[in-house]
């Protein structure tokens, strides 16, 4: 049986100085864990994305490093259940891809070679809807058995998404050898509160309500109708606390938000939002920036997460974009 308890169980969260890592422990806490241990190198992940956890009494953080295995392997004895978040994104690709696949691949790789040393029942692996690709040919629903595409697309957004092909396919093979239950979940790009300054697309909300609290006209690449899928943040921990909880194994599933969006309808909201009623900008290509472009309009369908692990989303982007400000505007000048 692969279903796990959250309540009375030990859970390991690799990359859990994140924003993901941050909204799951907090959901896996309030779900009655024993223990959540946020395991990170604080690289990319930051104390500010856990300052509202740090004090909580059934909460640990363990500095460790992916690419050390006796950081793993002490961090996960005991454990239940590991959460797989630690990776770089395409921003981070593009600037040291090198470094980047070593996290992606080689990371990966020790975590589950851990986790099956150790004894964890399941795991849950994040991948990315970059395992479909990016250009031309993605467009319309995307499901699980989509190929990859990969011509006209920016090479650090094809690496990143070949990662997690891998990955994907590094659980299938730990399965398949030595037993170890598994759900990957597809995440669309999360946002939400904590926000940070790291995501390709997650950092464009931000841009543009920093533009327009600036009383600057926010830019739209192109005519703005490129498609773009979002997951509220509080959905995706959700999203993971019901893979634990499912009896689903061996099994890769989409979990996106409710509808795609536009870019043009995205600055709209965050404009309107923001207080502001200026008009954006179209604007054309900035050389040498890293953008993750669609052909056709697409769909990231998630009807198979629902019925698999139970789960689908619930926020709308508006609503998740409002949680988002409201907790950005709450947070001027304390440092984030």
């Amino acid at each position: 049986m692969s279903a796990i308890a959250i309540a009375g169980g030990r859970f390991i969260i690799v990359g859990g100085a994140s924003l993901v890592g941050s909204a799951t422990a907090a959901e896996l806490l309030d779900a009655g864990a024993r223990e959540v241990v946020l395991f990170d190198n604080f690289s990319l992940g930051s104390d500010a994305a856990i300052a509202h956890l740090k004090d909580h009494p059934r909460l640990r953080l363990v500095r460790g490093d992916v690419l050390r295995m006796p950081d793993l392997l002490d961090a996960m004895r005991g454990m239940d259940g590991a959460l797989l978040l630690a990776a770089y994104m395409t921003l981070n690709m593009d600037r040291d891809a090198w470094g980047g696949l070593d996290v992606n691949i080689r990371g990966v790789q020790q975590a589950l070679e851990a986790a099956r040393a150790t004894g964890v029942k399941k795991v849950v692996f994040a991948s990315s809807n970059a395992v479909y690709g990016y250009g031309p040919g993605v467009k319309g629903d995307l499901v699980e058995e989509t190929p990859f595409f990969s011509a006209g697309a920016p090479p650090a957004a094809i690496l990143y998404g070949a990662s997690k092909i891998i990955g994907e396919q590094l659980c299938r093979h730990y399965k398949r050898k030595h037993g170890l239950d598994y759900v990957v979940l597809r995440y669309s790009t999360v946002y939400g509160e904590r926000q940070h300054y790291r995501a390709a697309n997650a950092l464009y909300i931000i841009e543009t309500y920093d533009k327009v609290k600036r009383g600057e006209r926010p830019q739209v690449f192109g005519d703005g109708s490129e498609t773009k899928h979002f997951v509220y943040v509080g959905d995706l921990a959700r999203a993971n606390r019901m893979a634990f909880e499912s009896a689903a194994t061996d099994v890769a599933v989409n979990t996106s938000g409710p509808r795609p969006v536009t870019t043009l309808e995205l600055v709209r909201m965050v404009t309107k939002l923001a207080g502001g009623g200026v008009e954006p900008d179209f604007v054309g290509e900035e050389p040498g920036k890293v953008r993750l472009t669609s052909g056709g309009a697409f769909r990231i369908a998630h009807e198979e997460a629902e019925r698999v692990i139970g789960w689908k989303p619930q926020v709308e982007m508006e609503e998740g974009l409002a949680r988002l400000i409201a907790w950005k505007e709450g947070n001027e000048g304390r440092g984030q």
